[in-house]
């Protein structure tokens, strides 16, 4: 997102308007799906809590790529409570955030407003932010607070998942009676740390599946529930079908059976739900 020269320093200058008239109305609080936090959350290295102080609207001129129906303006924070980040965060802190207009194409109150930021540090910029996202400001409440926190706990546990970036290989072995057999899925991650999808089929019965998170395949491994970060390394990274490369070496009827069983483990993932586009700063 643009910086404005001299961080702010002669508003005048640029034609900013002050946008904290009491006329105005509160923010709502948008909804925000799981895999909305986690796209915003994981790519943060700062996550903080603030109260802004003050918001001023830039011009047109001064907001380049600014979408329709929304304003841009130059938050003045007080920090309040750092879920991530370093611990010298300063207790004033200034960010660029784009705001959608009300129904009456007024920019919303936010003076006084607390606000989850989702951002980096500027370097050599004390206190100055840079939001992950053009909407990396988010009006707070209890449950988005809660969520944001479990997948920032979850990500930086020894054992938690890496970005999954494809399919890397499928393997079928059919049973000893007909309708029984067993099909690993091999992905590819981001790190190279091993996941393997292991979806088992027995005659007369719902078809199993389950997730490794190692080379060593658990029996007592379980589906991802829903709403965690194993889920949503899944449900939002795992392409729609399976790809061809991933069978080339198997026969036509072990290939078929591995296609089924991994479009099983996707329809049982569910969707992966995203309620706004991700618009990169």
């Amino acid at each position: 997102m643009m910086r404005i020269p001299s961080l702010f320093a002669a508003t005048a200058a640029v034609f900013l308007t002050a946008v904290d008239s009491p006329a105005q109305t509160a923010p709502a609080a948008p909804d925000y799906s799981y895999a909305d936090l986690a796209d915003r959350a994981l790519a943060a290295p700062v996550a903080l809590i603030v109260t802004v102080t003050r918001a001023i609207r830039l011009e047109p001129e001064q907001a380049p790529g600014l979408a329709a129906g929304h304003a841009r303006l130059f938050v003045e924070a007080v920090a309040t409570r750092l879920i991530r980040g370093p611990n010298n965060i300063p207790p004033q802190v200034r960010y660029l955030a784009d705001v959608p207009l009300d129904t009456k194409g007024k920019v919303p109150k936010l003076k006084k407003a607390t606000m989850l930021v989702l951002a980096r540090e500027v370097p050599g910029r004390s206190g100055e932010l840079q939001l992950v996202t053009r909407d990396g400001q988010i009006a707070l409440t209890p449950a988005i607070e809660q969520q944001v926190r479990a997948i920032l706990t979850e990500a930086v546990r020894p054992d938690a998942p890496a970005p999954v970036t494809g399919v890397a290989s499928a393997f079928h072995v059919a049973g000893a009676i007909p309708g029984e057999g067993e099909t690993q899925i091999f992905l590819s991650t981001r790190d190279s740390r091993p996941i393997s999808l292991n979806v088992l089929r027995r005659p007369g019965e719902e078809r199993s599946w389950s997730v490794a998170l190692s080379e060593v395949v658990d029996e007592a491994a379980q589906p991802p529930v829903r709403d965690t970060l194993l889920w949503y390394r899944l449900a939002c990274g795992l392409p729609r079908s399976l790809p061809d490369s991933a069978t080339a070496e198997l026969d036509a009827a072990s290939a078929e059976a591995a296609r089924a069983d991994y479009a099983y483990v996707l329809e049982r993932l569910g969707t992966c739900t995203r309620t706004r586009p991700l618009r990169r700063s």
